[in-house]
This record gives C-alpha cells, sequence and structure tokens, in this order.
C-alpha cells in the first residue's frame, strides 16, 4: 500500500532523505514543515514543488505546516545565492507575508497550519541564543556545508549575517518539534545543509531523532529554473500574473519538461501520466496535448475550475484566426488578463498600422514592423494583416471601442479607445 514517502518517490519528489526509517515512520501520521522565504508578496512557481509536497502530505493524513520566514527573511540565506540579497525591512516583510499566506491557502484548503518565525525570534536576546544554541553548532561542520563553501570561493565572499543563517533555521525546526510536534521538515536539495543543520540541532539539545526530505529543484531541461522567463516572474497570485498568462506559460512547456511538472505539479494518477507518456511516443499523438493538460490541472490548483475556464475562454478568443466572435465584452475581459492600453481616437484612427505597432512598443523599430507584417505575422482582432501600408480606420474598432492586435502568436495588446 502507497504511503507519503513511496508517493513522493514515485512522483520524483525524493533526492534525499536523512534516514529510510521515514518509509515506516510515514505510515503514522505526521507534522511536516516546509519553509518559504518572504521576498515577494506572491509565491512563484518555483515554489509550487515545496506547496504541493505539503498537499500531498495533507491528503495521507498528515498535518502540514507551511513556515513563512519573518526573522529569516531579514537575514537571507546563502544557499544558491552567488551574492548577498539586499535585505528586506519589517514593514516590507509584513506586506509580503499577506501576499504569501494567499499562494498558500490557495491550494492548502484543509488542515494547514501557516506560522510565521518571527513570532519567536522576536522574544529572543542575541547573548540568549549564543548561549543556548550557538554553543551545539561546530564551527568546522558549518564551513563544510556546500553553499558557504561555494561563497567562500567567490569573489564577494560570504557575511557573518548569512553565515548565521543556518542556526537560525535550525532552530525554527528545534521550535516546531517543541511546539507543534514537527519530526518531518522538506526543501529543496540546496536546503539539504540548512535542514541537516536543524536534524542536528534537534538531536544534540533534546536526544531526539527528526528527519529531513529534499526534492530536486525544478529546472528545465536545458538547466533553467521553472518560472523564471524573459519577461518576468511565473507568480502564483493573479495579481502579479494574470490566470491567462500563467496558464499559457504551462502550455508552452517543452515535450522533455511536460511529463516531470505532470507529475510534481499535479495530483494526477500515476497511471494517467503514464498513459499520455505512452501516447506522446505514438505516431497520432496530437501535439501539445500532455501540455494542455498540465496547464489546466495546475491551473485549477492554482486558480480553481473559473481560472481554467477563464484562461480557456482568454485563450480562444486571442488565438490568431480564431472563430470566436469578438464583442466589447470580450475584449473587455481580455484587457483584464492581457496587456492593454487605453488611446485616444485620433491616436488609432488615421493612423499607420505600422506606426502603432512601434509606438505602442510592441516592436522596436519601423524596420522590425515592416519584416513581421510582410512576413505575415501580425494580426488586427485576430485577422491576419500583411499590408505595410495599412491605415487604421474606424471600421477596425471593435463596437467603436477596441482593437485587438496580435504579434507573432505570443505577443497580444488591446487597445481601448478612451
Amino acid at each position: 500500500m502507497k504511503n507519503l514517502i513511496s508517493t513522493l518517490e514515485e512522483r520524483g519528489f525524493i533526492e534525499a532523505m536523512t534516514s529510510d526509517e521515514l518509509n515506516e515512520l510515514a505510515t503514522k501520521p505526521l507534522s511536516v514543515y516546509v519553509g518559504f522565504d518572504p521576498t515577494s508578496d506572491s509565491l512563484h512557481l518555483g515554489n509550487l514543488v515545496g506547496i504541493m509536497g505539503l498537499a500531498w502530505c495533507e491528503r495521507f493524513g498528515h498535518r502540514p505546516i507551511a513556515l513563512v520566514g519573518g526573522a529569516t527573511g531579514m537575514i537571507g540565506d546563502p544557499s544558491g545565492k552567488s551574492s548577498e540579497r539586499n535585505l528586506l525591512d519589517s514593514k516590507s516583510i509584513e506586506q509580503n507575508l499577506v501576499g504569501i499566506r494567499r499562494s498558500l491557502e490557495a491550494v492548502l484548503k484543509n488542515e494547514a497550519t501557516i506560522v510565521n518565525n518571527y513570532s519567536w525570534f522576536e522574544g529572543i536576546g542575541y547573548i540568549e541564543f549564543l548561549r543556548d544554541v550557538g554553543k551545539y553548532f561546530r564551527l568546522g561542520t558549518m564551513l563544510a556545508k556546500e553553499s558557504v563553501k561555494t561563497r567562500l570561493a567567490s569573489e564577494e565572499g560570504i557575511s557573518y549575517t548569512e553565515f548565521s543563517y543556518q542556526l537560525l533555521q535550525a532552530y525554527d525546526f528545534l521550535h516546531l518539534y517543541k511546539e507543534h510536534g514537527v519530526t518531518v521538515q522538506m526543501g529543496g536539495s540546496d536546503q539539504w545543509g540548512n535542514i541537516t543543520a536543524g536534524t542536528e540541532l534537534v538531536r544534540r539539545m533534546t536526544g531526539d531523532s527528526v528527519h529531513g526530505v529534499t526534492w530536486p529543484l525544478l529546472t528545465r531541461s536545458d538547466g533553467k529554473k521553472f518560472g523564471k522567463t524573459e519577461e518576468g516572474t511565473i507568480w502564483l497570485n493573479s495579481d502579479r500574473l494574470s490566470v491567462y498568462d500563467f496558464y499559457q506559460y504551462l502550455f508552452r512547456v517543452s515535450d522533455a519538461d511536460v511529463l516531470k511538472m505532470l507529475r510534481m505539479l499535479t495530483f494526477l494518477e500515476m497511471e494517467e501520466i503514464q498513459e499520455i507518456e505512452a501516447a506522446m511516443k505514438g505516431s497520432d499523438y496530437a501535439p501539445n496535448t500532455a501540455q494542455r493538460r498540465l496547464a489546466e490541472e495546475v491551473t485549477r490548483i492554482v486558480h480553481g475550475q473559473e481560472g481554467v475556464e477563464e484562461a480557456v475562454r482568454v485563450t480562444e478568443a486571442a488565438k490568431p484566426g480564431s472563430h470566436t466572435e469578438l464583442t466589447s465584452d470580450t475584449l473587455r475581459a481580455l484587457a483584464a488578463d492581457l496587456p492593454s492600453k487605453t488611446l485616444s481616437a485620433p491616436e488609432v484612427i488615421g493612423i499607420k498600422f505600422i506606426d502603432l505597432i512601434v509606438s505602442c512598443g510592441l516592436l522596436g523599430s519601423k524596420g522590425e514592423a515592416r519584416r513581421m507584417i510582410t512576413g505575415g505575422g501580425t494580426y488586427i482582432n485576430n485577422e491576419k494583416i500583411t499590408d505595410d501600408q495599412l491605415v487604421l480606420s474606424k471600421d477596425h474598432l471593435v463596437e467603436d471601442q477596441f482593437l485587438l492586435i496580435g504579434i507573432g502568436k505570443k505577443k497580444k495588446l488591446v487597445v481601448r479607445i478612451g
């Protein structure tokens, strides 16, 4: 019978564990925590792996705890970083915590507990912490951590502030063990050093054993991080990234990466994922079928069924050559999910299409715009435009109010006449 650990292993979540004993322990209810840095007011697609790990805990009857580092966020974790982070002040962190809670609660809807480590660090004095906690750490062990060695070898080095981070995260584990009965910490592979520092601190101070699990960092087949694009980060909160753009990012995932993401970022049964994998190898496989399944499932997890329906509706309406009727209501809805711009009628009517493309920043120069137009890569209201001398008239407007401009398959702009 599957338990939490065997399920996580099957789905590619587990890179390392502190002990194989976890396989047996996971047959009974555990309290498990994952930490999240409050560096922004939304979590992003890379963080979704950790949230899904907690969600699987929830599904197997374990108690998931999400720790938001209100205190450690003021220090900055050096793991996986080539230079020191800009330190955040308490006001910025408080604002970020509100948005991060939204990201977490969108997926962890049932029994998840969300804690902020500032609530226990604010009452601890520096001398007290050094005396009661610092004495359990050995400098040789701390210097041997991979994240520390990497930074020591770099030109910038590492500050004492960041070097001390592992003490704080280790104390988080100790506190959660004592106050919430947490016996397992999960995190990305770059957190192994911090996690083992915590398991060792608990052992030294209490004599008890706790455990750590790491998953491989979510990277693309080309080695780059998922969720980072030229246009920006793939945020989970819709006020930072539209549901449409979130869906589209997932829809464009490569064939080489889509199966891994189906395993790690969805709740689909492994049997279905294996069927999708087999279908992808067949001669009659319809391109992007797996990507569509991924986009729909992950969007449903993060934004609900309404989010999926909204993203599909906008996708269909914005598709070049789409037969979806464009009305003012449709374009008004599109404007909430696509880049939009309000212009006066004289700024559109009587203006050359090529000039509007450049003035709106869709392309950088008239030469580039001319090549795109004559090459058949531009659209007005989903109709292909190939005339680089086209002058816009009132007839091009949808109900005298809107214009949908498309550049290639991905770049869209809703122009509103105001």
